[in-house]
């Protein structure tokens, strides 16, 4: 497991906590759920760049390079969809949809590490 891992470990799982108390409180989406998303967004947007820096470096992945970059596509992908979620539909239960998020970049994450490794 490298940095990259334990930053996103970190940020998924205290975005999950915020965003499922918010949630848990009947509180709609406000700016600390969804700035708690966007540090997940951030983090996985510094992978990326460290991804990027360390494959121009002539790091090798051990695993399919098109696996890799799916994962890592897919996980970027997902914050930037359950706040326009969440800004749509103004509900507790999009603070679920956004404490989803830190939990599903936490396993994508391990399992791009698996993939690099």
């Amino acid at each position: 497991m490298d940095a990259y891992f334990y930053i996103i470990m970190v940020v998924g799982l205290v975005s999950t906590v915020i965003c499922l108390t918010a949630g848990i409180l009947k509180k709609a989406p406000n700016d600390t759920t969804i700035l708690s998303v966007a540090a997940v967004e951030l983090s996985l947007l510094v992978y990326l760049v460290g991804s990027i820096v360390r494959v121009a470096a002539g790091e090798p992945i051990a695993g399919e390079p098109w696996e890799f970059w799916g994962y890592l596509l897919t996980a970027l992908l997902l914050p930037v969809a359950a706040v326009y979620w969440a800004i749509l539909e103004r509900t507790r239960w999009s603070n679920f949809v956004l404490a989803a998020v830190g939990v599903t970049a936490l396993v994508m994450a391990a399992r791009m590490n698996q993939i690099w490794y």
